[in-house]
């Protein structure tokens, strides 16, 4: 692990902005009919139907990861695509590389947004890392050009969409890995479970004495400031954390964790090292991000080459948890938290989403929603009397604030649809039927 070149910049400004909250709608008239109200939010995450899960048909193990996957997630049947390749080596040449993704993309229903992979090895395409170059395609332009070179910048970087294919040409890629079926159930199992829970673990920042790879730290002082009212958030300071039975999130660096055995992860759980090789999932050097996932996290992520230090290959935690907080897959989370993921592989269950999640409660005269979802910004409530409108605003707007979880809307009326519209969004469609 070589000396830090340049920091990225550590977290957004909005981040650290407050905003205080009003409401300013009103409830038109309207008359009752049969069955309860609906309301539908701005889409935030990646929907199920929109992940294919790759398998790999010459490495029974993959075949029998996918295919569980797709039945415990309940996903269609063409979203499992069948590749063939011989198994386990860990590296894949360019241009075998270059035939398989091909095979890929032709074999892809358009309305898919990103991949699942289901096999531990091969994790590295000649100096990328298996996801990153199935997101993007093989180009050297995302490795380092000499040592501890900067690399490109991902385009979902930091990214507020949730389409990305649509949006930017890309379908970002996790490896579901395990080296045993009883790891990938469990893993899977776990993220299923951790679905809409709203966790309330604590996210561990743990600075150790190993100062090229503890860098991250420069981070830690801002993300719990961040994270005030929003995830329980701790520096500690220690080699390894020990001994916790809530552990949501936990993000270090060193080139071996000790004491993962005394920890419990919550379901959801995200955890990674800042080393070297993390990455090298089969390799018996530096531990492997795998031990991660053995050890009860859902995701976790590490470099197949040396990437040095610099932080803008390794995930930025706060990105990271703001993220995943605000109801995304552990998949958006993670690629939406690594600015330079050329060098870097993910893994994990990319569809687990601890904080995603709507309810509504009626109190009084109101109805009163609660979730994570809503970023800051104005907000347009309409309703219509069929599913497919046309929708109708009804008075007024509404202000979500900086990390607000609970807002006071006019009383849902049974047989009635609504839906809440960023009011940016309307403005850009003026002549969309509403």
């Amino acid at each position: 692990m070589r000396a830090p070149a340049y920091p990225v910049s550590l977290i957004p400004s909005w981040w650290i902005r407050a905003a205080n909250v009003c409401l300013l709608m009103l409830l038109l008239p309207v008359t009752l009919a049969a069955g309860a109200p609906q309301l539908s939010l701005p889409k935030h995450r990646l929907q199920a139907d929109e992940l294919a899960v790759i398998v790999n048909d010459a490495d029974p193990l993959s075949v029998q990861i996918g295919e569980y996957y797709v039945k415990a997630r309940h996903l269609p049947a063409g979203n499992l695509l069948h590749v063939s390749f011989p198994p386990g080596t860990a590296r894949l040449s360019e241009s075998d590389f270059t035939r398989l993704r091909t095979a890929i993309e032709q074999a892809t229903p358009a309305h898919i947004q990103a991949y699942a992979i289901t096999w531990v090895a091969p994790f590295r395409v000649a100096c990328m890392s298996i996801t990153s170059a199935l997101t993007f395609g093989f180009d050297q332009g995302w490795c380092s050009a000499r040592q501890c070179a900067s690399t490109r910048h991902s385009p979902y970087f930091g990214y507020a969409g949730a389409d990305p294919h649509r949006d930017l040409g890309i379908r970002p890629t996790m490896s579901i890995a395990a080296e045993t079926f009883a790891d990938a159930k469990a893993l899977i199992d776990r993220g299923i479970a951790a679905d809409g829970t709203q966790p309330a673990g604590t996210a561990y920042l743990v600075s150790t004495r190993d100062k090229a790879r503890n860098v991250r730290s420069v981070y830690f002082p801002r993300i719990v400031e961040a994270m005030q009212n929003w995830i329980d958030t701790q520096v500690v300071e220690s080699d390894a954390l020990r001994d916790r039975h809530d552990v949501l999130f936990y993000f270090t660096g060193k080139a071996r964790v000790n004491g993962l055995d005394t920890l419990t992860f919550l379901p959801g759980a995200v955890a990674d090292h800042l080393t070297s090789a993390g990455g090298q999932l089969t390799g018996r050097g530096q531990m492997s991000a795998l031990r991660w996932l053995q050890a009860g996290a859902t995701g976790s992520f590490g470099t197949v080459v040396e990437p040095c230090n610099l932080l803008g290959k390794f995930p930025n935690p706060g990105i990271l948890i703001e993220s995943y907080a605000r109801g995304s897959t552990l998949m958006e989370a993670y690629w939406k938290s690594v600015q330079q993921p050329g060098e870097g592989i993910f893994i994990g269950e990319p569809l687990a989403a601890p904080f995603d999640g709507v309810r509504v409660d009626n109190e009084d005269d109101n109805s009163v929603l609660h979730t994570r979802t809503l970023s800051p910004g104005y907000y347009q409530l309409s309703y219509a009397t069929e599913p497919v409108g046309p929708f109708h605003p009804l008075p007024g707007q509404l202000l979500v604030g900086y990390h607000q979880q609970d807002f006071v809307l006019p009383q849902l009326r049974d047989g009635y649809y609504y839906r809440l519209s960023p009011v940016d969004a309307l403005n850009q469609a003026p002549n969309q039927k509403r």
